[in-house]
């Protein structure tokens, strides 16, 4: 094998290498979001969610209907947020980052949804320059309960 041979053939396997090890785009279904038709941070995760590949659809409603459907949903006070979205049989609620959801799409979990309850500073939607808080974002089991899905410092 010729030294010209040797480059071609391992520039072409770091290729194949970095082809393979690229995450694939999963197509999932639309996801409907619920919001005020007022909140600005609502609309900035709608944004961070299609950059992130989601079709997502904001859909304002007056404040009694979003309570009603958090309430559906099984979203309880302690775990709410300033909006709700539905996608593949899930609830997602308040600022959860687009790479939790797709976590949560791929692995498929028996639970309701995802939440980031309250509105931290710094997640997706509720940027302040370089301030963040430290947050959880909480899978809600079938039952009610909750376990940390994911940390974020």
């Amino acid at each position: 094998m010729n030294r010209r041979h040797f480059v071609l053939t391992g520039i072409a396997s770091g290729l194949a290498v970095a082809t393979l090890s690229r995450p694939a785009l999963a197509s999932f279904g639309q996801m409907e979001v619920f919001k005020s038709p007022t909140c600005g941070c609502c609309a900035a995760w709608v944004d961070h969610m299609t950059r992130a590949g989601f079709e997502a659809v904001a859909r304002d409603v007056d404040q009694e209907t979003l309570w009603t459907m958090k309430d559906r949903a099984g979203v309880t006070p302690e775990l709410s947020s300033c909006h709700t979205a539905f996608i593949d049989g899930y609830f997602i609620e308040g600022h959860v980052p687009a790479s939790d959801v797709q976590r949560l799409l791929s692995e498929r979990p028996d639970a309701l949804g995802l939440t980031v309850p309250g509105m931290p500073i710094g997640s997706p939607g509720m940027e302040m320059g370089n301030q963040r808080d430290a947050y959880d974002t909480l899978l809600v089991l079938r039952d009610g309960s909750t376990e940390v899905f994911e940390s974020h410092a």
